[in-house]
């Protein structure tokens, strides 16, 4: 592992110091069983590199994770799932340590799996977006 924390609990699971059910290990990447699932197939993809939030964690890791994650949404045989990731505490991240959830979302149930909401709340209209527009597109 490139980079690693000591206290972090997904370091310690990689490192094997914490058992897990591990579903598929890469040289970049390592997956388990979640062991609070909202629907059954809920898993974990961890890069194997220490980084708080997304923009911390190398590419080559970043793709390796969602290819992982790929194989076990497949493997899981779910017609239809998410894949989450948040980033801080305030976008509800418990552990500090980039990882992508594979949640499986059962057809036979709106409340299985994982239920959001999607509030629209920014009222932007089309002037205010193509400034914003302009102004990402200066700094990509």
């Amino acid at each position: 592992m490139a980079a690693s924390n000591a206290s972090c609990i997904f370091c310690k699971i990689i490192k094997g110091e914490i058992p897990s059910f591990k579903l598929i290990e890469t040289d970049l990447s390592y997956s388990f069983l979640d062991i609070g699932p909202l629907a059954k197939g809920h898993s974990l993809v961890i890069p194997k590199y220490h980084g708080e939030k997304l923009h911390d964690i190398p590419d080559d890791y970043l793709k390796d994770s969602l290819i992982v994650a790929k194989k076990i949404a497949v493997a899981v045989g779910c017609e239809n799932y998410n894949i989450l990731q948040n980033n801080g505490k305030i976008a509800h991240q418990v552990v500090p340590h980039v990882h992508f959830h594979m949640i499986p979302k059962p057809a036979e149930s709106d409340d299985a799996g994982l239920v959001i909401g999607w509030p629209t709340q920014q009222n932007l209209g089309m002037d205010e977006i193509k400034k914003l527009h302009e102004e990402l597109k200066g700094k990509l």
